[in-house]
């Protein structure tokens, strides 16, 4: 009868954990995502890359290349030419890696601007003009919160906000102070 129950109780627990072992193989732990809202509004490709660690979190890259000439004298626009943006994010919700979410993120953005300038010149008494394009590499660090929505099939939505400072500028005459950190994405978790 001992060996019975013994028999019986060592089987349910290799069920058990056969289990467990094929729900873990069903989470899909990649998400491949572009940004629409960088896209459309500010005429740059953002695509990012993310891997989930657990149910609460995950790691991240963020690619971004500003297509926007720097002359073309448009309202809206980035100061940011590239930027390379590494995160992790925090989530709050009892589904996998889905809902409310606190993003950290560092920055390596680079910044560049073309200044206009008129002086006069005594000497010929005349105006003259010139310009200059300068570049700054900076490094950021900030935070973000947002929300992602994942249906069943792995199809992806999320939408986040947020602002990191530049702490390191290799010419902070154009380098901004402050950098954002916006997004409407949507992607594939795989």
């Amino acid at each position: 009868m001992k060996k019975a129950l013994l028999g019986l109780l060592l089987f349910t627990s290799f069920a058990t954990f056969a289990q467990e072992d094929v729900q873990e193989e069903k989470v899909k732990h990649s998400e491949i995502k572009i940004n629409a809202f960088n896209l459309i509004l500010f005429k740059s490709i953002d695509v990012s890359y993310e891997y989930l660690l657990d149910s609460e979190s995950s790691i991240g890259a963020s690619v971004l290349i500003n297509l926007r000439d720097t002359d073309s004298g448009e309202d809206i626009y980035y100061n940011e030419k590239l930027a390379i943006t590494p995160y992790y994010r925090r989530y709050f919700s009892s589904k996998y890696a889905w809902g409310f979410f606190l993003e950290a993120f560092g920055m390596y953005n680079v910044q560049d601007d073309v200044y206009e300038e008129y002086n006069y010149n005594m000497i010929s008494d005349q105006y003259e003009y010139t310009t200059s394009d300068e570049t700054s590499n900076n490094l950021a660090f900030g935070m973000a919160v947002g929300g992602k929505f994942v249906s069943k099939k792995g199809f992806l939505f999320e939408v986040f906000g947020g602002v990191g400072r530049n702490i390191i500028q290799s010419n902070e005459i154009i380098a901004s102070e402050f950098v954002p950190r916006l997004g409407a994405t949507f992607g594939w978790r795989f």
